[in-house]
C-alpha cells in the first residue's frame, strides 16, 4: 500500500510564513537587500533601511516588530 503525499507550497504557521512560499520570500528580501545578516553564521536577520522603506510601503508596522 502507498500513501499519496501532497506537498503544500505554503505552510499556515502561527509565526512565520513556512513551505515553498517562506523560502522564495525569504530569498527575495536578501536578494532585494530588504534583510541582512550581521554574522553569516548567525540564523537572525535584520531589516536593512531600503526594507524599513519598501515594508513600509506595503503597509507594514515596523513598530510591532521586536528584537
Amino acid at each position: 500500500m502507498t500513501k499519496n503525499i501532497t506537498i503544500k507550497s505554503a505552510k499556515p504557521c502561527y509565526d512565520h510564513i513556512g513551505g515553498k512560499l517562506g523560502e522564495m520570500l525569504l530569498k527575495m528580501f536578501i536578494d532585494e537587500d530588504w534583510l541582512q545578516k550581521t554574522d553569516p553564521t548567525d540564523k537572525h536577520f535584520f531589516i536593512t533601511e531600503k526594507g524599513q522603506t519598501e515594508f513600509t510601503k506595503l503597509g507594514l508596522d515596523l513598530s510591532q516588530i521586536t528584537s
